[in-house]
């Protein structure tokens, strides 16, 4: 028996070996980071800085690529094709693993091709509203969307998103009847909504900040479980509904069979490109910076896809 353990654990040390040697030269040369929707918008922000932040740290360039279309699911099939050497990555939002979920035909499955590398942010959401509204706080909203049923126009940046199951979520606990508008991407959508052409727009706090600062839009209630120091006198949405939380979240990814060695340098760099200066600018501006180990980011995921699966397979939301 002790011959058989000692030939076993031989046996796995070419294997430990080469997976050191594999993070130890990594990385050699530049490294694409994919972001799947189009330039502008949180998502994008976030990950421009990240891709900075580790170009600084590791002396390659972390050149940023947006492939947008298909509901972020093209610039995902892009990674999930690419070679898992760790130098094409995946830089989404929860999106990434909720969009699926609402399409009949997907050319990847999340949890086979993909191996989570590190979580970025939680990003609380905002219920906005454009300016000239006839409400003061989300209970009037409520009360307005049910004296006109089916009047109130709410954007949606992409099906399936944080955003639009935050919306239907708010439509559940408060009764609420709105059409749904969908858009490619956040930036048309709240053009839209600064311009008077829809009434509502649930998306992250960050991409509304600047819009809500300069008068543009109004900011009736934030989707944490406690008010942001950033917007103190924004109440949450479970101050009015009790029970509601919903955040968008933003994480990097790899295709399958990456070196366990890569993901682990990959997770390190990314845990340390979050802290300085992305976290104090992030964090003013309400993003809730969640550095953490590889096994943390993938239990999370798990525990957000269940949840969600649930919510779209209730509410019935599908890319028609």
């Amino acid at each position: 028996m002790l011959k058989k353990l000692l030939s076993y654990a031989l046996c796995a040390l070419p294997l430990v070996g080469a997976a050191t040697v594999h993070a130890a030269g990594y990385p050699e040369r530049p490294i694409r980071m994919v972001i799947p929707f189009p330039p502008g918008g949180t998502l994008d922000a976030l990950g421009r800085d990240v891709a900075k932040q580790l170009s600084d740290q590791t002396g390659q360039n972390v050149v940023v690529e947006n492939r947008a279309g298909g509901n972020g699911t093209i610039g995902a099939d892009v990674v999930a094709r690419s070679k898992a050497d760790g130098y094409t990555l995946l830089f989404s939002a929860s999106t990434f693993v909720t969009a699926p979920m609402t399409m009949t035909s997907v050319p990847f499955k999340v949890e086979k091709d993909f191996v989570p590398v590190a979580m970025a942010a939680k990003a609380p959401l905002s219920v906005s509203v454009r300016k000239d509204l006839p409400v003061k706080d989300l209970a009037d909203l409520l009360k307005y969307a049910k004296a006109n049923p089916g009047k109130l126009t709410f954007a949606v940046g992409s099906i399936g998103s944080a955003g639009h199951l935050s919306t239907a979520l708010l439509k559940r606990l408060g009764g609420m009847d709105y059409m749904v508008v969908p858009y490619k991407g956040t930036a048309p959508a709240f053009q839209d909504l600064i311009g008077g052409r829809i009434d509502g727009f649930i998306d992250p706090v960050l991409g509304a900040m600047e819009y809500y600062r300069s008068g543009m839009l109004r900011i009736l209630a934030v989707t944490a479980d406690k008010r942001l120091g950033s917007l103190p006198d924004v109440p949450t949405v479970s101050e009015t509904l009790p029970g509601y939380q919903y955040y968008s979240w933003y994480g990097l990814w790899a295709p399958a069979g990456t070196p366990p060695g890569i993901v682990q340098k990959l997770n390190t760099e990314v845990n340390k490109a979050l802290g300085g200066d992305i976290q104090a600018k992030y964090t003013r501006l309400g993003l809730l910076i969640t550095p953490g180990s590889v096994e943390d980011f993938a239990r999370f995921q798990r525990e957000d896809m269940a949840a969600a699966k649930r919510l779209i397979d209730e509410e019935g939301i599908r890319v028609e």
